[in-house]
């Protein structure tokens, strides 16, 4: 029995589709989790207590990789805090906030801007060239930001009447937009060895958050509801799915990879209507088709540049 098993966990950890699916869903079960989280656990509670378990697990399972990869690591410690606090720490943060503020069909639709962002990001922080044919792509992007922030009513933007979700929700893809970009500059170690340290960063930039948010008297002790999203988000959104998308990179490259976290828009919204009973309206599902419109035109032009 227990070859067999083993022969089935070799065959699921060796196909990059299984491993990417397994990612997206759970990228995509974390807007779910953000909304469940409202009154069971304040937010930057929520950032500190996943990145702990996550770090608790990954120094049982990634000491020989920090081993390895430390003397590469050590030099680069500065900028590894800094993309900690940026991608993880503040990106969460914001998007843990925003599940107070807006639908879990909001931030799973907006969560498609990361692509785009990116792209931006780039352009602005590393002059990076972009093509018209990209930059059109970026625009069909925006109007369904602007879709999905204004709730439909594009006049809202005009009279600055956004939701402080969806403005949180904004914030926090540019961060992990701006993580992204800088993330190419990253030291040459081994995933798991560099993940290991991040989330250690995370952990420890998550400490002072929790404690202005304890010290404003926000700070809410997780109920039972609270400790399973602790642990969940903090085994599957932070640790699970970092180490299959570190796998399907590993089997077909970032570029494949990277393709699927279209997906998780989709698959957000749908978790929403489903597990949440929320209503999934005209202007959610023109802004989705916009947001990935949008992406898939910016791809196609960069797939004709290379």
């Amino acid at each position: 029995m227990s070859t067999r098993i083993a022969r089935v966990f070799t065959t699921l950890t060796g196909n990059a589709y299984v491993m990417l699916s397994v990612t997206m869903l759970l990228w995509a079960c974390n807007t779910i989790a953000a909304k469940l989280a409202v009154d069971s656990i304040s937010p930057l509670l929520l950032v500190l207590l996943r990145w702990l378990l996550a770090c608790a697990v990954l120094l049982l399972i990634a000491r020989k990789a920090l081993q390895a990869d430390w003397p590469v690591l050590k030099p680069r410690l500065p900028y590894i805090a800094i993309m900690g606090a940026l991608g993880y720490t503040g990106f969460n943060a914001l998007f843990y906030e925003a599940g107070h503020y807006t639908t879990a069909i909001n931030i799973g639709i907006l969560q498609g801007s990361m692509p785009i962002l990116v792209l931006v990001v780039g352009a602005l922080v590393l002059q990076e060239k972009a093509s018209l044919i990209q930059w059109i792509g970026t625009g069909l992007t925006m109007l369904g930001i602007a879709l999905v922030a204004s709730g439909g009513d594009l006049g809202q933007l005009a009279r600055f009447t956004v939701n402080i979700g969806d403005g949180m929700m904004l914030v926090a893809c540019t961060l992990y937009a701006g993580y992204t970009v800088f993330l190419r500059q990253r030291p040459a170690a081994s995933s798991l060895g560099f993940f290991a340290v991040m989330a250690a960063a995370a952990a420890i930039t998550s400490i002072p958050l929790a404690l202005i948010e304890f010290a404003n008297g926000a700070s809410l002790w997780p109920d039972w509801r609270g400790w399973l999203l602790v642990i969940f988000i903090g085994l599957g959104p932070s640790l699970l799915a970092q180490l299959t998308f570190m796998r399907a990179v590993a089997l077909i490259g970032p570029v494949r990879s990277g393709v699927f976290i279209n997906l998780v828009p989709v698959i957000g919204p749908v978790l929403a209507v489903l597990v949440l009973g929320e209503r999934f309206g005209w202007h959610h599902g023109l802004a989705l088709l916009l947001v990935l419109g949008g992406i898939a035109v910016a791809e196609y032009a960069r797939e004709q540049v290379h």
